[in-house]
């Protein structure tokens, strides 16, 4: 089994910063697909964040554009998610998945969990105004 590890999420005032990071450990497969991910509070949708390919493609959803920021280390299979001035629409728990199928051509849309194979347990993101 592969195990996806979420972690740093916290709560921040308007205009903080968090760097979230995710690994993918357990069973060597070769994963293609990492990406971030945000639940809203009190909706079930998987709304795309930022995620990349093994090749180094950097896709970033629209609401993160310019503030959020991804580093992947495909060798260790990690995913760091760094975001900068925070907005309480921000807000929401924060997953990481992974999958061995190419990228999504974008991460500005909703996502079922069918589209990646592994997803983590998710850490949780509040932003006070």
């Amino acid at each position: 089994a592969v195990l996806m590890t979420e972690s740093g999420g916290g709560s921040v005032e308007s205009g903080g910063s968090l760097t979230l990071s995710c690994a993918a450990s357990g069973d060597t497969y070769p994963i293609d697909c990492m990406g971030w991910f945000r639940q809203p509070p009190g909706k079930g949708d998987y709304c795309g964040v930022a995620g990349n390919d093994s090749d180094g493609k950097i896709m970033y959803a629209s609401s993160g554009k310019g503030r959020f920021t991804i580093s992947q280390d495909t060798a260790k299979n990690t995913l760091d998610l760094r975001m900068n001035n925070l907005e309480p629409d921000d807000a929401g728990r924060y997953y990481c998945a992974a999958s061995v199928w190419a990228c999504p051509n974008e991460f500005d849309r909703p996502f079922a969990t069918k589209e990646f194979q592994w997803w983590g347990l998710g850490t949780q993101v509040t932003v006070s105004s």
